[in-house]
């Protein structure tokens, strides 16, 4: 067998478990004597060394193993599950994770010297207490057996089969397997196998763990006393694309699960719903779809010019399958936050440890979904709002006591939907921001006049989020609040969303990103002054109307517009681009609406509405910071995209 094969399908499969790992290790430090947490440890990096192994990855596998014998004696009670031991497993889950990314990239593996040495100092003390083996009981043993064959063919078959072993075995207790484990793991077996339990499952059930392992062609349960339970081999059609083939089998990092369901009343050729499809497959056909909709446009604008009945019609047919095409793919792409929220718990744990205080981190809206390219985008900035909120924002235990607060300081981390935008945000129940100390370093730096007395919301965020301002008195391993704010928002508007702040004094503090569901294909109004043409997103459009230019108002010196029962700053657009103002002419405005802010902006005409295929756009040196991105219009002509962030 070629390792180099299977090297991408290891990697995924062991982050899957590192995650599990880590999830473990927090549920084991919150309830130190809870059974469960120990024995999903056990199983994940059981499966660890045994796919390790395989593959010839010693680093990877002495790690593992070493691991597996330390929580043997937790397991078996010589060990207690205190802080020490946490910080020591969260510290080999660590070491575990970048050794296995060393190693599947063909580099050398970090030293782990000493990590090893305190583990097995901490298993030499265990083994003062003699151990009770469960896994000693020969092929005679008593219990339910689940007799599984594998598929032909089968990779990485001793890993399966011990996978199957491993889940069978969180139904009940592991008595023994035939053949016995070092067999399995060596592959001296050809495709049967059978796992002994004591387990009160029905044997449906267990049948059903058994083929969850994958690649398992058949499952028998023999119960003593009563008749075998037996889960046929599957029938492959010579349509079906068997889940061993080279495209589903090599899961690059990256991919993806994508769902297709049967349609009522078809034959259900197997229970599998699901492939593994590479993203980069996906980032193709986003980009074929936004080329279908650039040419969609340009045969609308050849149809208006021709007024032909026959061709508006097919061209509408073909228009509604192109956008539920480009609906489907969209979709498709879409992932929930869950994916990259989930390592989140882990990295607050981390910092408020290193600083010594309780934080009560708390997931909303895990299912909330976000195109995987946006999702990769936004872990970075959340990362850093999470740090600063366990930093600067949340206070030592003895400090919330001195305020009446809980001792543990409550971290919320939520996703929610907002019309076609999804928000993410980060709260805290801290401090808050020292309005007083920041309103005294602007002045300092000459950023507000020496008779401002207060800042608002908005005026504090301006200042935080200015390029190395701060407030704190030393730096520490976590970014301070402020420091690298900047950074957070220019990454945010760089993926067409806002960032905006609240703080209370003494209750706390809350960021919101809001982003666009996706950057790839969005919706815009098309405005034109003089003879160019500019997109403006419809997300942040609430309306459009016409106004004759002696209409507007100035109020000290700014012109606004009286819009029903509000007064809104007024824009041109011309002058935005820096083109000559037109006199005695009829111009539209189109409202601009982001979070609380409103705004009126100017335009010559208004085109109407588009889909647009937003293209990456490199603004020139020392250019207006206006437009966030590119398109191409139905004529073929190019059409920058204004950033509303940057007017509002």
């Amino acid at each position: 067998m070629d390792p180099s094969r299977y090297a991408e399908l290891f990697l995924t499969e062991s982050q899957e478990h590192l995650s599990a790992i880590n999830t473990s290790l927090l549920e084991l430090e919150r309830a130190p004597g809870a059974e469960a947490p120990v024995a999903a440890l056990f199983r994940a990096m059981h499966t660890i060394k045994g796919m390790a192994a395989t593959m010839g990855y010693q680093a990877v596998t002495e790690i593992a193993h070493e691991a597996e014998s330390l929580l043997d004696g937790v397991r078996r009670g010589a060990l207690r599950a205190d802080h020490v031991l946490a910080d020591l497993l969260f510290a080999t889950a660590d070491l575990l994770e970048r050794t296995i990314e060393a190693t599947t990239d063909g580099h050398a593996p970090p030293d782990a010297h000493d990590v090893l040495e305190r583990m097995r100092a901490m298993t030499r003390l265990a083994r003062a207490t003699p151990p009770r083996s469960l896994a000693s009981v020969r092929g005679g043993a008593a219990g339910t057996r689940v007799v599984v064959t594998l598929e032909p063919d089968t990779p990485l078959k001793g890993v399966r089969a011990w996978m199957a072993a491993q889940k069978l075995a969180a139904l009940g207790r592991l008595v023994a397997t035939e053949p016995a484990e070092a067999a399995l793991q060596a592959d001296q077996f050809d495709r049967t196998f059978t796992v002994i339990l004591e387990t009160a499952a029905a044997p449906d059930l267990l049948v059903q763990v058994a083929r969850g392992a994958g690649f398992v062609e058949s499952a028998e349960v023999h119960v003593p006393g009563a008749a075998p339970a037996v889960s046929p081999a599957p029938v492959t059609e010579e349509h079906e694309i068997p889940e061993r083939a080279s495209g589903a089998m090599h899961r690059p990092s990256g991919a993806i699960t994508a769902e297709f369901a049967i349609p009522e009343g078809a034959e259900r050729v197997r229970t599998q719903r699901h492939i593994r499809i590479d993203l980069r497959r996906l980032d193709v056909l986003m980009n074929l779809i936004g080329e279908l909709v650039i040419a969609r446009g340009r045969l609308q604008a050849i149809a208006a010019d021709r007024k032909d009945a026959e061709l508006d019609d097919a061209l509408a047919h073909a228009s509604r399958l192109v956008s539920e095409l480009q609906d489907e793919i969209m979709t498709t792409r879409l992932v929930p936050v869950w994916q990259v929220f989930d390592r989140f718990p882990r990295l607050v744990r981390d910092a408020a440890r290193s600083l010594g205080k309780d934080v009560d981190f708390v997931i909303e809206g895990k299912e909330i979904e976000l195109d995987r390219s946006m999702l990769d985008e936004i872990g970075d900035p959340v990362v850093h709002l999470l740090r600063n909120a366990v930093d600067h924002g949340l206070e030592t235990p003895a400090e919330r006591r001195a305020a009446g607060k809980s001792p543990s300081g409550r971290l919320r981390l939520a996703a929610m939907r907002d019309r076609s935008s999804v928000l993410i945000r980060v709260s805290d129940d801290g401090r808050g921001i020292d309005r007083e100390r920041v309103l005294a370093k602007a002045k300092r730096l000459g950023l507000v006049e020496p008779e401002v007395e207060a800042l608002a919301d908005d005026e504090l965020f301006r200042m935080i989020a200015r390029p190395g301002f701060s407030t704190s008195e030393q730096v520490t391993d976590l970014s301070g609040r402020g420091v690298g704010i900047d950074a957070v928002a220019t990454r945010v508007r760089q993926l067409g969303g806002t960032l905006e702040l609240r703080s209370e004094d003494g209750r706390g503090t809350t960021v919101t990103a809001r982003l666009p569901a996706t950057l790839a294909i969005v919706r815009a109004v098309l405005a034109r002054v003089a003879d160019e043409t500019y997109a403006i997103p419809m997300t942040h459009v609430s309306e459009t109307m016409e106004l004759a230019e002696h209409v507007n108002e100035t109020v000290k010196g700014r012109e606004v517009l009286s819009l029903r029962e509000d007064i809104l700053p007024l824009m041109h657009l011309r002058d935005l681009v820096q083109l000559p103002r037109h006199r005695d002419r009829i111009n539209h405005v189109v409202v601009l609406e982001m979070a609380d802010k409103r705004a009126g902006v100017l335009v010559d005409r208004l085109l109407g509405q588009q889909d647009i295929v937003v293209k990456p756009y490199d603004g020139v040196r020392g250019g207006l910071a206006l437009f966030s991105g590119a398109t191409i219009l139905g004529d073929g002509a190019p059409a920058l995209i204004l950033d509303v962030n940057s007017l509002l």
